[in-house]
Order: C-alpha cells, then structure tokens, then sequence
C-alpha cells in the first residue's frame, strides 16, 4: 500500500469543502497531481495544493492507498467522501461529514469530529478516537436513509441523532449519548456503553439499541419484555428488554410482529 501524507500549511479562513481527500480520488496520482485536485473554500473554487503540502505518490487503486491527513484541519468537511476502499487517517479533530456516503476502507480519526459524520454510510469501518458531533449515521437532510451497512466505533461521547433513518450497521459509542438516537430506524445495532438521555427510539420500525449507563427518561412508546442474557460489544451482561416504538406501524414476518428493541444492562 502506498501511502500519501497531505500537511495542512495554509488553514483557510473560510471553511474548506474537500471532497477529493479520500484514496478514490488520489488514486493512480503522483503528489503534483494530487495537489491539483479541486477544494472549495466557501464558494470560491481552489486547488488542494493551495492548503497542504502533499508528499508520496498514490497507489494504482483506491485499496492500494492510505491517506495521512497532519495539522489542523478542524475547518476542513468531507475527508473521505464516499470512499470505497484504501485507508484515511486523520491525526488530528475535523469538521463535518467524515466518511459520509462511505462504502468501503477504514477512516480512523484520533480526534473529535463535527456533525453528519458517515452520513448514508454503506460499509467499511469508521473510528473516532475523541468525540462524535450530532447526526452519526443519520440520513441526509430531508431524505430517509441513514446508515445501511458498515461500523462505526466512538471511543468518546456523541451528540443527538445518533443513527436516525438507521437502516444496517453498527454504531457503537464508548462514552454518553444526546438525544434522538435511531429515531425512524427500521434496522441496524447502537451499543451506548455510557448514558443516554431521553427519546430513544422514538418512531423506531425495527433495530436495536443497548444501553449500559442509564436513560434519563423512557420513551413512552417502549414496554417492558422481560430481562435477558447477552453479550454485547465484548460484554456479558443482564438486561431489561423493551419493545416499540408501540405507536408506530410495523411489519410482520412469518406472521409475527417485529417491534424494536431497547436493551438496558440491569
């Protein structure tokens, strides 16, 4: 794998759109032309070579190259923008839509991240070493789709929104949680080890949440089902099983209804 290191050296005044930071677009480049891919800063077109200094050539195919993204790109969205294969790794905290539209490869970030981040994820593996902004793994802005496939795994907190329109996946979250988490979800898997505050599955179709610290307030929609055995995330544990969201339609298979599911370790 051959590895490209791109070093911010001029940090835009405005926010920087750079959505040709991923091994897709690097791939079967040398650095000058790498340098020469499109930004937007605001609205005003640019040239990537313009903010970093690029060094390594890119590998043949996007699996063939990693991305090494150094300094301070905390103004910087979209780094690793519908990547499909390779690996992104960002040694610092940047802005929104990390991995959003991501079908592939692994994006490590040992920093925070902004909003929207692994927006309509489809596959691969996301890791957010800090913390995570609002709308992990939701959908778009007016559309329904939230994550379909892939993992994503928070070493710190997330904020509100967590996984809304989730569809697939896996999201799991080492520390606490804001609100919304896979509101309108009709599939998929969200581990919070840490807290949670309120409206937990809210018009939830179908999924499942696990929850090891404790929830402020209960969506109302949730009724109690018992307590079950599990291992979750590496953890065996007891937990109190809850289904819903009881207010919203859902579909049967092989004649049973499927509910969502709101696990709370005891």
């Amino acid at each position: 794998m051959e590895t490209v290191t791109i070093t911010m050296k001029n940090a835009p005044a405005l926010y920087l759109e750079a959505d040709t930071i991923s091994p897709d677009a690097f791939a079967g480049k040398n650095a000058a032309q790498i340098a020469e891919l499109p930004v937007f800063e605001g609205n005003s077109p640019s040239t990537l070579g313009n903010y970093f200094t690029v060094t390594g050539n890119a590998g043949a195919t996007a699996a063939d190259t990693k991305v090494v993204v150094r300094g301070d790109v905390k103004k910087v969205k979209y780094i690793g923008f519908k990547m499909t294969a390779g690996e992104v790794v960002i040694e610092g905290s940047a802005d929104q839509y990390v991995g959003a539209w991501m079908k592939g490869g692994k994006l490590l970030a040992k920093g925070d991240v902004g909003a929207f981040a692994a927006t309509a994820m489809k596959g691969g593996e996301l890791t957010i070493e800090g913390n995570a902004g609002n709308y992990l793994g939701a959908a778009y802005r007016g559309d329904w789709r939230g994550i379909s496939g892939g993992k994503i795994f928070v070493r710190g907190n997330a904020g509100s929104d967590v996984g809304m329109y989730m569809l697939g996946g896996e999201i799991v979250i080492g520390g606490d949680c804001d609100v919304h988490v896979m509101i309108h979800a009709e599939g998929g898997k969200v581990v919070i080890k840490g807290n949670a505050k309120s409206k937990l599955g809210g018009q939830m179709v179908e999924g499942d949440i696990f929850v090891f610290g404790s929830i402020d307030v209960m969506m109302p929609g949730f009724k109690p089902n018992g307590e079950v055995e599990l291992e979750v995330a590496g953890t065996k544990a007891t937990f109190a099983h809850f289904i819903g969201d009881m207010g919203e339609r859902h579909k049967k298979k092989k004649g049973v209804v499927v509910y969502g599911n709101l696990y709370k370790k005891i």
